[in-house]
């Protein structure tokens, strides 16, 4: 009988893997001294003190700013709102291109549309996943008017060369940093490096407070507008005598003060968390070197990686031909999933189909305004790097997380190296998978 899970044997591991969960009794007492005060919310919608919001809300932004060396910190309610919000804060307008990434959520691409702007894709770096500073200046034209920089699975993207081209076409550059926060790019951190910078505080994220975000800046004016798109701007300029208003309506993005005050105990936990998710994966990467069709990505010393997902990268053509997708198969067949996760298990080829072979920029069904539907090429093939490491090389997995005992590592190595010393086996029956 073989030995392997998918052909009958034992799996490395039946039980499930521990949730992740960072919620504990300081996050639960802070939200009972919230809802003991009554305030749920400490927003008023016209300028008044409390257009600001409450002091949770003030609270977690201060210590946001500082920990990060950042002159500002505005708190949203999401990091989709960040983004649309920092989009409108540059002043993105009807017709105006912002290059982006193929390979992120989708709020990553669809924040300039919401403003009456067009994506425009450039293709990913082979060696961090992130937006290439090459493909971006390939991609640049008159129409261009920023860069939305993504820094994927936790690792910084090649600021330095993004903002020499952003200086040279006198770009306008803004950050997702939702899998990144605290990241750090030759010592200093990720969200501070371009104009704006916007952090998730989604429940997936490293910490949460269920849904949030929160942007940063040094700069004044764009904080300024950051806070009057967060909170009924259009209600407050005249008050406020705030004289450039374009962009300036109609949104409520914003945070409630529980969801502060969670986030402000999250926050001491954030360094514990993330050194727990690198050490991980550095042992993760020291014990599976030595299989010689992965590629562990190894991140370079310039940065620190946040491990939001840990990447790796699978050369059929080192291991008889036989594809991720059936290599995969086999392996999530010796090791489960987690609690809360019952429908898959921790590891995965790929991680979002590039974002313009999805409907909406195939049909070209997005408010193009001054642009001919015939001017756009969101065409399979643009990004060819992104469309490989999707569909054919990139494993993402988060066996990394700092809910993972050693032991629970040790079982995940054990499942590489078993599946490794059956590759025979495999090759020989790949119809069968």
């Amino acid at each position: 009988m073989s030995k392997l899970a998918i052909f009958g044997g034992k799996p490395v591991r039946s039980e499930l893997f521990d949730a992740y969960n960072t919620i504990g009794k300081e996050e639960r007492k802070a939200v009972d001294e919230v809802l003991k005060s009554g305030v749920l919310s400490g927003f008023l919608g016209c300028w008044h003190k409390d257009f600001y919001g409450g002091p949770k809300v003030r609270e977690i932004e201060k210590i946001w700013a500082n920990k990060i060396n950042a002159k500002h910190a505005i708190s949203v309610n999401s990091n989709t709102s960040g983004l649309i919000t920092a989009m409108g804060a540059i002043g993105v307008k009807p017709g105006d291109e912002v290059i982006v990434s193929p390979y992120s959520m989708s709020a990553s691409a669809i924040a300039p549309v919401i403003w009456g702007g067009v994506p425009i894709f450039a293709d990913i770096s082979e060696n961090n996943f992130c937006i290439s500073p090459e493909n971006i200046e390939k991609r640049i034209t008159k129409r261009t008017k920023a860069i939305l920089v993504v820094h994927i699975f936790g690792h910084p993207a090649e600021m330095d060369g993004i903002m020499k081209i952003a200086d040279k076409y006198n770009l306008l550059v803004v950050e997702d940093a939702a899998q990144a926060p605290f990241g750090i790019y030759k010592n200093k951190f990720v969200g501070t490096l371009g104009d704006l910078g916007v952090f998730s505080l989604n429940i997936h994220k490293h910490i949460h407070t269920g849904e949030g975000g929160i942007i940063t800046t040094n700069d004044d004016r764009l904080a300024e507008r950051c806070q009057l798109i967060r909170n009924h701007g259009e209600t407050v300029v005249e008050d406020k005598g705030v004289k450039e208003i374009d962009n300036i309506f109609g949104f409520n993005f914003r945070m409630t003060e529980m969801e502060a005050a969670v986030g402000v105990e999250q926050l001491k936990k954030i360094d514990y968390l993330l050194t727990q998710r690198i050490n991980n994966a550095n042992y993760l990467i020291n014990n599976l070197k030595n299989i010689n069709y992965l590629d562990l990505c190894i991140p370079e010393s310039y940065v620190k990686h946040c491990y939001y997902k840990q990447p790796v990268k699978y050369y059929s053509e080192k291991n008889n031909g036989l594809h991720r997708d059936k290599y995969l198969k086999v392996l999530s067949r010796e090791l489960p999933s987690a609690y809360m996760k019952e429908e898959e298990t921790l590891i995965g080829g790929g991680y979002v189909k590039p974002l313009y072979l999805e409907p909406i920029y195939q049909k070209k069904a997005i408010n193009l305004y001054k642009h001919k539907k015939e001017e756009l090429n969101y065409s399979k093939g643009i990004c060819p790097i992104a469309e490989k490491m999707h569909f054919k090389e990139l494993i993402t997995h988060e066996f990394m997380r700092p809910s993972m005992s050693k032991s629970d590592l040790d079982q995940v190595i054990e499942a590489f190296y078993k599946i490794d010393k059956n590759m025979n086996e495999i090759i020989g029956r790949q119809d069968e998978i």
